[in-house]
């Protein structure tokens, strides 16, 4: 029975893309987590999968390029720690700025606001920040809704220029623009008008 267990994991991980994190739970369909925990640590003895932090792997990715494994990606591992977890988590502060592509200055600590506790996690070079928020900040409220609210509190009013709004219309498809509109009016007034802006709308 073991090895029917490790054929499916070790299938499940050699079908997705280089960069890819997982948690024991993203097999839980397949083996319960002590099965599944075994697996993931042969794995990554083998070299098939990197340790990241206690239960989060990655299926490491190389850069013909660099000529090295790329490092893990930061927001991929709040991912996979929210999603083992069950947290709903937003990126903040200049995490949202730097996802929507309006700052490109590198961030010392990826920060989320989470309906999870507050916590920290670190590996490498890299740090996570898990920020516990009231639900009406985040429930309800679809992921690219939720970014760019959090990107336009990051900025404060004054500095959300016509630039900024043109890069944010660019960025959402017409889609995200709707859902944007219909989720977001519970927001404050300068924000909702700022993505009525973003999404075409007419304004005061």
């Amino acid at each position: 029975m073991k090895t029917g267990y490790s054929k499916q994991i070790q299938e499940r991980i050699n079908g997705a893309d280089d960069g890819t994190i997982f948690v024991n739970s993203d097999f839980a369909d397949i083996a319960d987590s002590e099965t599944t925990r075994r697996n993931l640590n042969r794995l990554t003895q083998i070299g098939m999968l990197r340790r990241i932090l206690k239960g989060v792997y990655e299926k490491p990715k190389y850069s013909k390029l660099l000529d090295e494994y790329v490092a893990a990606d930061p927001d991929a591992v709040a991912k996979a720690l929210a999603r083992s977890y069950h947290w709903t988590i937003v990126p903040c502060g200049n995490t949202a700025l730097n996802l929507l592509g309006l700052s490109t200055q590198v961030t010392a600590v990826w920060s989320y606001i989470s309906d999870g506790p507050y916590k920290t996690y670190e590996w490498n070079s890299t740090k996570l920040e898990f920020k516990h928020r009231t639900n009406k900040e985040i429930t309800g409220l679809s992921y690219m809704t939720s970014l760019v609210i959090q990107a336009l509190k990051t900025l404060g009013r004054t500095n959300v220029t016509a630039e900024i709004i043109q890069t944010l219309s660019e960025k959402l498809s017409e889609d995200e623009k709707q859902a944007c509109l219909k989720e977001a009016t519970e927001s404050t007034d300068w924000v909702y008008e700022t993505i009525r802006k973003m999404c075409g709308g007419e304004t005061q």
